[in-house]
């Protein structure tokens, strides 16, 4: 996503002198396009997140549109307060880029895991969170939401090659985008791993089991509507996403579901236990804590067996 999503932001600094890149000592053969093209408005800070998000702040408040890209924890999570205390609470538009997010850093241990950033961010009214599902709706996302009031957190993945089919890149703030609609099981997916639902569904329609898949990629504001009128047609929910399943995509639906009165019954796919430091390839990792295709539709199905036996 990050080409995609960096490709698209040299093209907006172009129309406005306002946007400025920060990167803590990362992203190389990435953001080199926007340094070159304008190495006035562009700051390696190094090593340093926090003074990079208070440096934002300050550009911000100068009336600059600052974008700030590391990955996703170091982007999150050591710079916390600092987001909190600046960006948040005077409402000014910072745009803090997480790169990874999920496990996509797998093999380089789990400090570079980002399955706690949504859920520290959500508890923050005043931030938008984006969390795109593939490269061309992080280029379209981008392009909706640069310039809207207060700050901006966009959580990206490194994939720049893959696409889910039938999204072709749509995006709307506060709305949730719906494909593949079957009416036996709801799954509801956060960001790149969409990927895995995709399969999963793939995999289910084989044991004729039909989904719908609701792509929730705008998770604050959230699209409550589009979520509670889809939820009203089903029984059965998954979440899925690459995050710890408190704080994050479950916590919000689990919310929506209590707060309307909805009656489904609902299953969390995520992280669900603190990481044991083993590392490898993402789709090991994936494997392990049950959130490839394969594992998600083998859920989906034993809780669908399990319904039917009761009836």
């Amino acid at each position: 996503m990050r080409k995609a999503f960096f490709n698209t932001l040299v093209e907006l600094a172009h129309q406005d002198e306002r946007i400025f890149l920060l990167t803590a000592d990362l992203g190389y053969m990435a953001l080199e396009t926007f340094a070159d093209t304008f190495p006035k408005r562009f700051l390696n800070v190094g090593v340093a997140e926090q003074n990079m998000v208070g440096l934002a702040t300050g550009l911000a408040e100068a009336g600059y549109i600052p974008f700030t890209y590391t990955i996703a924890p170091f982007s999150v999570l050591r710079p916390y307060e600092f987001i909190r205390n600046g960006p948040i609470y005077h409402q000014l538009s910072v745009r803090i880029v997480g790169i990874g997010g999920g496990i996509e850093y797998s093999k380089d241990g789990i400090a570079h895991y980002g399955i706690d950033d949504i859920g520290v961010l959500r508890v923050q009214p005043g931030i938008t969170i984006l969390t795109p599902a593939d490269y061309e709706q992080a280029s379209t996302a981008l392009s909706a939401t640069w310039n809207i009031p207060g700050p901006v957190y966009y959580r990206l993945s490194k994939d720049d090659k893959s696409v889910v089919k039938e999204m072709n890149g749509h995006f709307e703030l506060g709305r949730a985008q719906i494909i593949d609609k079957g009416k036996d099981v709801l799954i509801i997916a956060l960001g790149s791993i969409t990927h895995e639902a995709v399969k999963a569904t793939d995999i289910l329609r084989q044991h004729g089991i039909f989904s719908t898949i609701m792509i929730v990629s705008c998770v604050s504001p959230p699209p409550i509507h589009d979520i509670v009128d889809t939820m009203s047609r089903f029984k059965f929910v998954v979440t899925v996403e690459a995050h710890y399943i408190i704080g994050g995509l479950g916590s919000l639906i689990s919310e929506i579901i209590v707060e309307h009165g909805l009656s489904c019954s609902m299953i969390k796919c995520g992280i669900r236990n603190t990481p044991n430091g083993v590392c490898g390839s993402q789709n090991f990792i994936y494997d392990m804590h049950g959130l490839t295709g394969e594992r998600i539709a083998e859920v989906i199905r034993n809780k669908i067996d399990n319904i039917s036996l009761r009836k």
